[in-house]
C-alpha cells in the first residue's frame, strides 16, 4: 500500500506518541528511547497497526506497553488501533538511543554498552558503576528486579545497582 505524503506525516505523528509511552519497568526512559516501536502504519480510515518488538519473546511487559500505546493513541483521535508484535530484527540493546543510556545512568541504572552485541564477546565486561563511575563492580545477581537487568556492587563505593544486560 503507497501512502501519501499526509499520511506519511500522520503516521510519523502517531509514533512519536505511540514512541512517547514510558517503558512500564524502567519508567525514566520512554518506548521510543528503549528502541521497542519499529513502525506505525495507517490501515485505513481512523485505523492504525503499531509494530512493536519486546526486549525478548517471554517479556511480561508487552501487554502493559500494548495497552498503554492503545490508550494513546485513542486519547489522540485514532478510534482504531491494533498492535503487532514483530520478532524480526530481533530488538538488541544496540537499539535504546544516546538519550535513554544517558537517563538509565541517571537513574542508577548502568546501561548496555553500545555496540556490545557485534563482534567478539570480551571475556570479561567492564560495568561502570553509575554512582561513582569506577569499573571495579562485582556481579551479584544474574536476575534483578526484572530479567533485561542483573544485580551488581560496586567495590570502590559499594553502592548495588542494577545493570541492564547486553543482548
Amino acid at each position: 500500500m503507497v501512502t501519501t505524503p499526509v499520511e506519511s506525516r500522520l503516521e510519523e505523528h502517531l509514533k512519536e506518541l505511540a514512541g512517547s509511552v514510558p517503558d512500564p519497568e524502567l519508567p525514566m526512559i520512554t518506548l521510543a528511547e528503549l528502541g521497542v516501536v519499529r513502525g506505525v502504519h495507517i490501515t485505513g480510515p481512523g485505523s492504525v497497526e503499531v509494530e512493536l518488538t519486546p526486549t525478548y519473546t517471554g517479556c511480561p511487559a508487552v501487554e502493559t506497553m500494548t495497552a498503554d500505546i492503545e490508550t494513546v493513541l485513542h486519547e489522540h483521535g485514532m478510534p482504531e488501533v491494533s498492535v503487532r508484535r514483530v520478532l524480526t530484527p530481533a530488538w538488541s540493546t544496540d537499539d535504546i538511543t544516546d538519550e535513554g543510556r544517558r537517563k538509565l545512568a541517571a537513574s542508577g541504572i548502568a546501561p548496555p554498552r553500545p555496540g556490545a552485541t557485534h563482534g567478539p564477546v570480551p571475556l570479561t565486561l567492564a560495568v561502570r558503576c553509575p554512582h561513582c563511575g569506577s569499573t571495579d563492580t562485582e556481579l551479584l545477581s544474574r536476575f534483578s528486579s526484572t530479567a533485561c537487568k542483573a544485580l551488581r556492587r560496586c567495590v570502590a563505593c559499594r553502592e548495588p545497582f542494577d545493570h541492564f544486560k547486553e543482548l
